[in-house]
């Protein structure tokens, strides 16, 4: 009932379960791990716009797709209007859709008025949108926000109708304002009242991280299709056991320790491939320490994994420990 394919615009997508994009996670290597276990679409790290106009070589890495099975949307963000007219088109050429960041709350993006800051001005997030949609090539544009700026400016549902005038495709919404970081309880009811001002599609997001949070955020809200973002951490397989469940109601195992390390060797062998051994094993640490969550010793794994700095001592290390739990 819940589960389907979801159309944005022209493209399909064969269901509505998604992988948010989230900074310094969703990069190829973790995107190709998540795309085993069937999301209907991905996302990049967000991307600056600003970075793209003036041709940042780092910035232009994050959009490596190689390898990749399509559909994958790009997130840009900014507040400039000429950066985001310039990173639209460059990015239409890769994107399957262009997903327009409004909502992350790290301070070193808001202090230059991006993000989640936008939700104070809606008038340029109108502006915004307009300008991305006018330069995407046909692209579908989406947009991501949050339920306003804090409890004094909670303005998603206004923002939402402003966001579709403006010609998006599809929305997605975070409920919780950007004080509220990721403490507390994601607040449904903002969730469905965006859901219910506009006619675009809605994707809900915020504390999935099971079976019945899902099938929760479905129910009570009525939204579209719904987007995993931290519950994916250390958990790929979230995507697949939500598939199961929504078609047949039955929970699906859990991966066992033997499937859970190649899991992790794999997401090493990809870093590798992507960044070389050396950013390789430094950035395998932070997944390392989700994939081992509450799993025996983890915490003192976690101590001995960041010690070591080459990836055929991390791989003999895993594969001892493994044996031994």
């Amino acid at each position: 009932m819940y589960l389907h394919k979801l159309k944005i615009k022209n493209v399909e997508l064969e269901n509505n379960i998604f992988l948010a994009p989230m900074a310094g996670i969703t990069d190829l290597p973790f995107r190709l791990i998540c795309k085993e276990f069937g999301p209907g679409l991905v996302f990049t790290e967000m991307i600056s716009s600003k970075g793209i106009f003036y041709n940042d070589e780092k910035t232009l890495k994050l959009m490596n797709m190689k390898n990749e099975k399509k559909p994958i949307a790009i997130q840009i963000f900014g507040s400039d209007i000429e950066a985001i007219r310039c990173a639209t088109k460059f990015v239409s050429e890769y994107a399957d859709i262009i997903d327009i960041n409004m909502g992350c709350p790290a301070p070193k993006v808001v202090k230059n008025g991006d993000g989640s800051k936008l939700l104070l001005n809606l008038d340029l997030v109108g502006k915004i949108v307009e300008t991305v949609v006018k330069n995407s090539n046909g692209v579908p544009v989406s947009v991501k926000i949050r339920k306003g700026w804090n409890k004094e400016n909670v303005v998603a549902v206004k923002a939402a109708r402003i966001i579709e005038s403006a010609g998006a495709s599809m929305l997605t919404i975070h409920g919780r304002t950007r004080d509220e970081y990721y403490s507390g309880n994601v607040d449904l009811d903002i969730i469905k009242e965006v859901k219910e001002s506009v006619r675009i599609p809605v994707i809900g997001n915020g504390d999935i991280i099971d079976e019945k949070s899902a099938v929760k955020m479905f129910e009570y809200t009525g939204v579209d299709g719904i987007m995993i973002g931290r519950g994916a951490l250390g958990n790929p397989w979230i995507f697949n056991k939500l598939i199961y469940y929504l078609e047949n109601g039955k929970y699906k195992d859990d991966v066992n320790n033997e499937e859970k390390l190649n899991i992790i060797l794999k997401h090493l062998e990809l870093l590798v491939e992507e960044k070389g051994e050396i950013v390789a094993v430094k950035e395998i640490r932070k997944h390392i320490g989700w994939y081992i969550k509450n799993l025996k010793n983890s915490s003192k794994i976690r101590g001995i994994i960041n010690t070591i700095t080459d990836r055929k001592s991390l791989e003999n290390y895993l594969i001892e420990y493994f044996k031994a739990i």
